[in-house]
């Protein structure tokens, strides 16, 4: 493909049983790409609600790829990047809409400042009410604010509110450490050095990998509040009804555990992982006792809650062999 041919933007969507938003997030994509030249690509994880073939009838020119198994969030993402052409690779959340200017700010600003290597967008709800979209890297401290519940009553505290940096002004432009993967655009030749998402991870915690990747590799990571995106959230997870917490919750909160661990092994080593473990199974551990002593059915509910995830600490860390191996995917 010579230099003229060669499109600014490729837009890689994993695609997972969300065909009626799949198909507005492609044309609200169209509409607002504002003269951006960008190529799709889409990665069917195996819907079994037509998306692919959707895809294929209404969206002739988006590249798609069908998946027979559910790869994960981090393996079809790879499978997208594979193919890509353009100087840079937006990632889009099927459940994830462009306002006006979003992509072409984006573009804007990784154009004018080689030195970033991923930059993300203000992500708000339909609403326009605000989610967390510059995130400071997990640590066990960060994940007992976040456990404790102090990050929320003490949102504008640097110290509490430290996790989804709360404290800040949203409407000003930041480095920080990482971006949730509704939207981001990465420099191809980047992603291409450092190897894509790091197939370990199934769903949860391979955008943070690959940030703290980044920044490793003396690249920066940018938050930019005139790049806003409307994200929905959780779309994916709801068609998991045969999955019972519920069972779907449960199937989840297993493998954002299984993450966890593999990350922290990973970036920090075996004893921030057990740490990391600790910290959240002591806390449910005390939350099961505190509230098992009530009459009241709310309260006993939260305890049977959080014996629950106690059991899916076990197993995960089990399943792991304490972060140190992936399970067999499909998770």
């Amino acid at each position: 493909m010579n230099t003229a041919e060669r499109p600014d933007v490729s837009v890689v969507i994993v695609s997972f049983n969300t065909r009626d938003l799949l198909r507005e997030c492609l044309n609200t994509l169209a509409a607002e790409a504002g003269g951006v030249h960008y190529e799709t690509i889409v990665v069917d994880n195996a819907s079994r609600d037509g998306s692919a073939d959707m895809v294929a009838a209404e969206f002739p020119a988006v590249r798609l790829i069908r998946s027979a198994v559910n790869l994960g969030f981090a393996a079809a993402n790879n499978r997208g990047f594979a193919i890509a052409t353009g100087r840079y690779v937006v990632l889009l959340n099927s459940d994830a809409f462009p306002r006006p200017g979003a992509l072409p700010n984006a573009v804007a600003y990784m154009d004018a400042d080689p030195r970033i290597g991923l930059g993300g967008a203000r992500l708000v709800g339909r609403d326009d009410t605000w989610q967390p979209s510059a995130r400071l890297f997990p640590s066990p401290l960060n994940d007992l604010l976040s456990l404790s519940g102090l990050s929320v009553r003490f949102p504008r505290s640097r110290f509490f509110g430290r996790v989804d940096r709360t404290w800040a002004d949203p409407g000003e432009p930041a480095a920080v450490d990482w971006v949730p993967g509704a939207f981001s655009i990465i420099r191809r030749e980047l992603l291409e050095q450092l190897g894509y998402f790091d197939e370990a991870f199934f769903l949860y915690y391979e955008e943070v990998d690959l940030c703290r990747r980044i920044k490793a590799a003396g690249y920066a990571v940018h938050y930019w509040p005139d790049v806003v995106v409307v994200h929905l959230g959780g779309e994916s997870s709801k068609t998991l009804e045969h999955l019972t917490l519920s069972s779907s919750g449960a199937q989840l909160t297993l493998w954002r555990l299984r993450s966890e661990y593999l990350y922290y092994r990973k970036q920090h080593g075996l004893f921030t992982a057990w740490l990391a473990r600790q910290v959240e199974q002591q806390w449910h551990a005390l939350r099961a006792w505190k509230n098992g002593r009530h009459a009241d059915a709310g309260r006993r509910a939260k305890a049977e809650e959080s014996q629950a995830i106690v059991t899916l600490i076990k197993q995960a860390w089990r399943e792991t062999d304490g972060g140190r191996v992936s399970p067999p995917r499909p998770w």
